[in-house]
């Protein structure tokens, strides 16, 4: 097993005996149940505008921590959104900025494996620390960005 891995895991059996504000707070990689809150916010969202969408929860490794497919979301939603989030996730930024950035010309981003450059992958940023990512897909780039942040914006009071 690996030592991130290992952290992780000591990190979540510490926050598993904490109240559950304190376990989106005091980790350093998002917990199942805010990743579900997460969900449940974005699924709102994305009701509320009549758009069906697929959506990923991954820890700052971009391993995959929740997912959920609405129904009539596209089958092909169902990867573009765990790969929005997990470049979120590795490139600490939204995936808007590096979609900006290959816009602008910078066509080395093109060359990575699995980056996926279009709007719709938000880190999750926690006490300024990066604890995970959000990707949507179902809508436009925008609409999925949405729906991501709308999400994320659940887990404060």
């Amino acid at each position: 097993m690996r030592l991130s891995s290992l952290i992780a895991i000591a990190t979540l059996m510490t926050a598993a005996s904490a109240p559950a504000s304190a376990q989106v707070r005091d980790t350093k990689v998002i917990t199942a149940e805010a990743a579900q809150r997460i969900l449940v916010g974005a699924q709102a969202e994305a009701r509320r505008n009549g758009w069906n969408m697929s959506c990923a929860v991954v820890d700052p490794s971009g391993e995959l921590i929740a997912f959920i497919r609405m129904d009539d979301a596209s089958p092909g939603s169902i990867d573009i959104s765990r790969a929005k989030a997990r470049t979120a996730a590795r490139f600490k930024r939204e995936t808007k900025l590096l979609e900006d950035a290959v816009a602008g010309g910078r066509n080395a981003l093109l060359s990575f494996e699995g980056v996926v450059l279009v709007e719709g992958g938000v880190p999750v940023v926690i006490n300024g620390g990066i604890v995970g990512a959000v990707g949507c897909s179902g809508g436009t780039s925008p609409q999925d960005a949405q729906v991501a942040k709308a999400g994320i914006a659940s887990l404060t009071p």
